[in-house]
């Protein structure tokens, strides 16, 4: 036998040890490439009224179609396993991203025949409930990839996720001009969610009455999940006072229930350019 002792392997050993751990945990942050559709997203959505809407190109959509197709199948390549293995901002920026790609891809089935996404699908069957789009394993709708594994999956508990995933429509939340990524994450969903509060078309103060998009009502539970300490709607909204021009006292009051909420109307007509 030779002088290779147990501390000598453990000598040995610890650098192997060293480069597994951190090829780990490059692993895990690993984005997926969305710069396909960050290509698309810049060349043609127009951010407009300072950030807090946005208008799409969906012609240059559709010239560039085979881009956003080939995007879409790549994402449908990702296996259940690799997802597992990404921390939950790349997960959910992932998911955003294919989310608002196929979104875009359901559109241009019927563009430029339609005024609103809704023209898409029947009366028993909704455009969102169309299954086309290959994730994880299996083929899915719109509302199999926000209802179930957004937020039905119960890993993200993230209300702003409602100001990023799109559903082109002037009164939807904009669709934002790059794509999400997992490293950005927070400050995008952050950004989206103060520019949506901030847009008095959608938003604003009344009088007395603090009137929101009903985005707020379809989903109020979502903003009562104790997200960063918010555990109701006004918790929520006052987190974004400044974006909503409110004053301290005016905060004070909403977060005591002593603003009274009301409903804008939706409007579902088509966020084209």
């Amino acid at each position: 036998m030779s002088g290779f002792n147990i501390s000598t392997k453990a000598a040995v050993w610890k650098p192997v040890l060293a480069v597994a751990i951190s090829l780990s945990s490059v692993a895990a942050y690993a984005d997926f490439n969305h710069q396909s559709w960050d290509s698309l997203l810049g060349k043609n959505v127009t951010m407009t009224n300072g950030g807090k809407a946005s208008v799409v190109n969906y012609a240059g959509m559709k010239a560039d179609k085979s881009k956003l197709t080939s995007y879409l199948k790549a994402a449908g390549k990702v296996s259940k396993s690799e997802f597992n293995g990404w921390n939950k901002n790349e997960q959910l920026a992932f998911l955003i991203n294919v989310y608002n790609a196929g979104t875009v891809d359901l559109v241009l089935t019927k563009h430029p025949n339609i005024k609103s996404i809704k023209d898409i699908g029947s009366v028993v069957s909704s455009p969102w409930k169309q299954e086309f789009i290959p994730l994880l394993g299996k083929t899915r709708s719109l509302d199999d990839i926000e209802h179930n594994l957004i937020r039905g999956s119960k890993r993200y508990n993230d209300p702003r996720i409602h100001f990023a995933v799109n559903c082109a429509s002037i009164g939807c939340p904009a669709l934002q001009d790059d794509a999400f990524t997992g490293k950005r994450l927070d400050s995008q969903l952050e950004q989206a969610t103060s520019k949506f509060l901030a847009d008095s078309s959608r938003n604003r103060l009344k009088g007395s009455t603090l009137e929101i998009s009903p985005i707020f009502k379809w989903y109020k539970e979502d903003f009562a999940t104790n997200w960063r300490g918010t555990k109701n709607l006004e918790g929520f909204l006052g987190r974004y006072s400044s974006s909503l021009g409110l004053s301290k006292a005016q905060t004070t009051n909403l977060k005591q229930g002593k603003i009274k909420i009301d409903y804008t109307t939706y409007n579902w007509n088509l966020n084209k350019k």
